[in-house]
């Protein structure tokens, strides 16, 4: 065996290892939820933004309105754009870290049928990111 093939480390399997695993990927779990959280602010904020803005335009003097009517829709855009792409960046790198967590060195400490621990953190992910798009498509269409 040549040192490229030697592991990194050694994985063996016991429960301390095991919990340990599981420790790692339930932090793995919060720093996806902590991402849709901020998704979650971001998309809100934009909406918010556009909409309330929009329904100002029409209220403020001639002089104030120098930075252009789509001004706040853009900027409310910006920002539901920034919360969808973020989330999605953030659950990419998810999966690739689980996918990384449950092979190579790590294969022998992981569950065989842990894939349930995860897939609510998916479903969260994709149904905030769902919404995220329907609120850009909203903003964007001017509903």
């Amino acid at each position: 065996m040549s040192v490229s093939d030697a592991p990194h480390f050694d994985a063996q399997p016991s429960a301390s290892n095991h919990f340990a695993w599981m420790r790692t990927l339930m932090a793995l779990q919060r720093t996806l939820l902590a991402a849709v959280r901020t998704a979650v602010s971001l998309i809100g904020f934009g909406f918010t933004v556009a909409q309330f803005f929009q329904k100002l335009v029409g209220h403020l003097p001639g002089d104030m309105r120098h930075l252009g009517p789509d001004a706040p829709r853009d900027l409310g855009l910006t920002l539901i754009a920034a919360g969808v792409i973020s989330l999605a960046m953030f659950t990419w790198q998810y999966r690739q870290a689980t996918k990384y967590m449950r092979s190579g060195d790590f294969a022998a400490i992981a569950s065989a049928d842990d894939r349930s621990l995860h897939t609510s953190s998916y479903m969260v992910a994709f149904v905030v990111m769902a919404i995220g798009l329907a609120a850009f498509g909203s903003v964007w269409l001017r509903f």
